[in-house]
């Protein structure tokens, strides 16, 4: 049996997970928690990766590994390889002025679509990369490169201390602001632009490109952003349309077209494949669901059979999910509200049915962008911990408008970065196939007056003061 690892660095934990590279068969896996907080040093995630690799029972005797990772993180190294500061993750939008300024300075939305295939938004790489300069020149000097979280960790695994031997892929590099899916090369201008000098960034590696070894020989893939490996995790094919419900929510295709969306709702990312992997993301998802059973004092499994209890559009009761602001919508500021209380809707069941519709609602607002700009949407294929509710699971359909499947639990970024390095050390054009459990399928008709309420109540929020 030849045996591969995943690892999926996320936001929360990192996963390890050992699987037979011909078949996918689970061998053993491992786990570790990561620390809360938008920033982070990336020590921190070394110390998990350790602790799982433990768990799962070492890499001596894997044939390739690859690293899946939560994209957009900040981590600027000096010249002899050290980490300058903590992290800026994802979720981080302190640089929502950042990305404000940097839209304007080159002209527009557009122009960074027609650069890029994104428009600013706090989340991306560049838009930290500018805070830091304005904001912590000390720190900002002494930069010598700039990495992602899975660049780094794929670094440390080969052991190298050369900043100039850090590899990246196709997925991550693309949501930085200074890499084009559609050239497949660097701006380094926008990089300039952002940052105010060039500093070096990692070689962007193909689908099966090598980027170090292992202690004991052992190839490491490419790696991937967690998206872009949940993709082939889970199987989808095409007119697939994964969502994910995680920590954020994300709703994405893989496809041959790149997008060119300057409102910057969807973004021009790349698959792991060579493909384009248009993609709307979301800053709140699971937690949505997390905060209502907290305010309700209930636990999940309760919270669900509550949603289910109410009726569908609960009379009127709207949730506007804007719990951490916004990324999709643009609104790092905005505050979550409830619209449409009354005394017929004050009730528990009422409140947790419009958590699960306002968290479904923003993710179908980004299943049909990416349907404008030219993605082909068959069905759903629901992941992440969020499809793990019943209520989400049953909702879902009504509300897409599309035939929902459900793939078993599972960590699928994980395994899409075990497939790739299966992908590196057996050859051939495309991924390993891998025998698949059967989904569950779900399906109801749309209702659209859920959609409807959304609507008239998304932009009836309050911004917080900073």
């Amino acid at each position: 049996m030849t045996l591969v690892a995943g690892i999926d660095s996320s936001t929360q934990s990192c996963k390890v997970v050992i699987r037979d590279a011909e078949t996918g068969k689970l061998v053993r896996q491992g786990r570790a928690a990561h620390p809360d907080g938008t920033e982070v040093h990336p020590d921190a995630w070394w110390a998990a990766l350790q602790e799982a690799i433990d768990q799962a029972g070492g890499l001596d005797d894997v044939a390739a590994a690859s690293v899946a990772g939560q994209q957009h993180g900040m981590v600027v190294l000096d010249e002899n390889g050290a980490v300058v500061r903590p992290a800026l993750l994802w979720n981080d939008t302190r640089s929502a002025g950042a990305a404000a300024d940097l839209i304007q300075e080159l002209g527009g939305g557009d122009r960074w679509t027609d650069a890029v295939g994104i428009v600013p938004v706090a989340s991306f790489t560049l838009t930290k990369l500018r805070w830091l300069a304005r904001t912590e020149p000390d720190n900002a000097a002494r930069v010598a490169a700039v990495c992602l979280p899975h660049d780094w960790l794929t670094w440390k695994l080969t052991g190298s201390t050369d900043i100039g031997t850090i590899k990246t892929d196709r997925s991550d590099a693309s949501g930085t602001l200074y890499w084009s899916a559609r050239t497949n090369e660097y701006r380094h201008d926008l990089l300039e632009l952002g940052f105010g000098r060039r500093i070096g960034v990692p070689e962007v590696l193909g689908p099966t490109g090598v980027a170090g070894h292992l202690p004991n020989g052992a190839p490491l893939g490419p790696g991937a952003g967690d998206n872009a490996a949940a993709a082939i995790g889970a199987g989808a094919g095409p007119g697939d349309v994964v969502v994910s419900i995680g920590t954020s929510g994300t709703v994405f295709v893989s496809s041959d077209v790149a997008p060119n969306d300057p409102s910057g709702t969807v973004a021009g990312f790349a698959d792991t494949t060579g493909r384009f992997l248009p993609i709307v993301v979301t800053l709140n998802a699971a937690r949505v669901l997390d905060a209502a059973a907290k305010l309700l004092g209930v636990g999940h499994e309760e919270l669900s059979r509550l949603a289910l209890s109410a009726p569908a559009g609960a009379d009127g009761l709207v949730l506007v999910p804007y719990l951490e602001g916004e990324r999709t919508p643009n609104r790092p500021d905005a505050t979550g509200a409830i619209h449409g209380l009354t005394l017929q809707t004050s009730d528990p069941a009422h409140l947790a049915r419009a958590a699960v519709e306002g968290m479904l609602c923003a993710l179908a607002d980004g299943l049909d962008a990416l349907v404008r700009h030219g993605a082909r949407a068959n069905r759903i294929v629901l992941v992440g911990g969020g499809a793990r509710s019943e209520a989400v699971r049953r909702i879902a359909p009504a509300l897409f408008g599309l035939p929902v499947l459900v793939p078993p639990p599972g960590e699928y970024v994980a395994d899409g970065a075990a497939r790739q390095a299966a992908w590196v050390t057996l050859g051939g054009d495309v991924p390993p196939a891998w025998s698949a459990e059967t989904p569950e399928v779900y399906e109801d008709d749309p209702v659209p007056l859920i959609r409807e309420q959304y609507a008239g109540a998304q932009d009836a929020v309050v911004n917080r003061s900073r």
